[in-house]
């Protein structure tokens, strides 16, 4: 009978030797891995999942003890060893981040605290400061109205000054005080250091200050001002150049430029400004300059300034390139007025003058400025174009057209064509009807019909004049062309620093002679 061996595989033994009292090793009895399983799973069930269990007191762990397992056992019981142990440590992180973050709330929390407290401490400290400051400027207003004691009216004067030098608040609480009533009461004083002392005040009050600028002249300020200036001692320097600067501040405003300038502050400021000797200072100069600009905005003042003849000594002063564009600006202003047009060309070699700011290449504004002066004048005044053209125009105004500024040379070519328009209209008013009626009333037949008609003589005689006037005006546009020309080169010359004494050639001269329609100027 053939014998079956029955696979075992799935049964486990458990050869641990246990010793008797007989001394003979015995054997566990074999179950099936299903049973075994079960037990592990119970095992498991009851907390014994871990071959660890912890200590009271303490972290580490103790082992189980366990029969020997086979390997797949094992592996089940280590695996989730390794598990228990990552989920403590896990806990464990947690618990430490949980007690951090209180700290970290309470870090947090105490700087927002100490921060609070700096900002009001800082809050009280600019309130203090504030508060004090009001203080002073208002002792100071008391002290300046204090009529019997000059030497604390003229200190507190002095404070003024100081506080409203660079402090805007202080310009505008200082006015609300109603420290500028005493301010100009204390120009009538007789001691020179409280005149300048008020007047720089008074300056100071009404630096970006277009209400105090207002005040300062209601309170009659400039008529006090005029007032030193035509004693008959004259003011001393430094109150000069203080009233100039006031002036010259007071004029920015535009309320204030119609009664500056009827007030009689133009004859003082031109006076300055015309004054040879050292007498006035540059700075002085300088400030009387830009006052005179302010107050020529304004039309009505422009009859004051040419009361004043002082174009003729604009004029002169050309060519100065620290006042010549600010000169320029003011004559800008005049020629708005038939009246400045009329004296501008009045002044002999004005367009001459003008006519060479054209080519100052290295003053942009200038160049635009002068420009705007004779474009105005070519377009307003009929009889000065000819002028203009004599003086050389037509070529710095090509030139200006190619080398100028954009808005320079915008300019130019307006003046350019308003000179055009101007000649075709001369041309055709020269000889335009009067050759229209010699061509309808020319003779018929030949030589004899100029004898049976006595007009015809006459007639022949108009068509010769008419001829000559063309040959004239031909000439004369001939003639500007080469002038044009001649001039171009030698400005080309002296800017490739040829020698002063070149001489050109014989076809440089046969070039500048010849004319086309291209050099036409018109």
């Amino acid at each position: 009978m053939a014998k079956f061996h029955r696979n075992d595989v799935g049964s486990v033994v458990l050869d641990r030797p246990t010793t008797t009292s007989s001394g003979h090793s015995r054997l566990w009895t074999s179950f099936s891995g299903a049973s075994f399983r079960r037990k592990i799973f119970d095992a498991i069930s009851c907390g014994g999942s871990s071959r660890y269990r912890h200590r009271d007191g303490d972290n580490e762990a103790t082992p189980i003890s366990l029969p020997t397992l086979p390997a797949t056992g094992a592996t089940t019981i280590r695996s989730v060893t390794i598990e228990t142990a990552t989920t403590h440590s896990q806990q464990k992180v947690k618990e430490a981040e949980k007690a951090e973050k209180p700290k970290v709330k309470s870090e947090k929390l105490s700087d927002l605290l100490n921060l609070a407290e700096f900002s009001e401490a800082e809050n009280d400290a600019a309130t203090k400061k504030k508060v004090e400051e009001l203080e002073e400027l208002k002792r100071v207003a008391k002290d300046l109205q204090a009529e019997d004691d000059t030497a604390k009216r003229k200190e507190a004067a002095s404070k003024v000054r100081l506080h409203a030098k660079e402090e805007s608040e202080a310009r505008a609480t200082l006015a609300m005080l109603g420290v500028i009533p005493p301010l100009v009461a204390l120009l009538d004083s007789d001691d020179v250091v409280s005149q300048i002392a008020s007047l720089y005040a008074l300056l100071n009050l009404g630096i970006g200050n277009d209400v105090n600028k207002a005040a300062i002249l209601q309170a009659g300020a400039v008529h006090k001002m005029l007032k030193l200036i035509e004693s008959p001692n004259p003011p001393d320097p430094s109150v000069s150049e203080a009233i100039i600067a006031n002036f010259l501040g007071l004029s920015a405003l535009d309320s204030n430029k119609p009664i500056i300038g009827a007030s009689g502050a133009i004859p003082f400021l031109v006076k300055t400004l015309k004054n040879s000797d050292n007498a006035s200072s540059c700075q002085a100069k300088q400030d009387a300059l830009r006052a005179l600009y302010n107050l020529s905005i304004f039309p009505s003042n422009i009859s004051f300034i040419l009361e004043t003849d002082l174009i003729p000594f604009f004029l002169k002063s050309l060519g100065d390139m620290e006042v010549s564009e600010r000169i320029l600006a003011i004559l800008s202003n005049l020629v708005s007025v038939p009246e400045g047009r009329k004296a501008i060309s009045s002044v002999k070699d004005a367009f001459p003058i003008l006519v060479d700011a054209l080519n100052w290449n290295d003053s942009p504004g200038c160049q635009e400025k002068a420009s705007y002066i004779l474009m105005v004048m070519a377009h307003k005044a009929f009889g000065d174009r000819q002028a203009m053209i004599e003086a050389g125009m037509v070529s710095a105004l090509l030139e200006l057209t190619l080398l100028g500024s954009t808005l320079a040379q915008k300019r130019a070519s307006r003046i350019l064509e308003c000179l055009k328009v101007d000649k075709g209209k001369q041309v055709s008013q020269s000889f335009g009807g009067s050759s229209m009626g010699a061509a309808v009333s020319a003779p018929i037949c030949g030589p004899s019909s100029s004898s049976s008609n006595p007009n015809v003589g006459s007639k022949e005689r108009m068509e010769e004049e008419d001829e000559d006037m063309m040959s004239e005006e031909k000439k004369a546009v001939k003639q500007l062309v080469q002038q044009s020309l001649q001039n171009n080169m030698r400005r080309i010359v002296k800017r490739a620093n040829l020698p002063q004494d070149f001489v050109p050639s014989d076809h440089f001269k046969s070039l500048t002679s010849m004319s086309t329609s291209k050099s036409l100027p018109f």
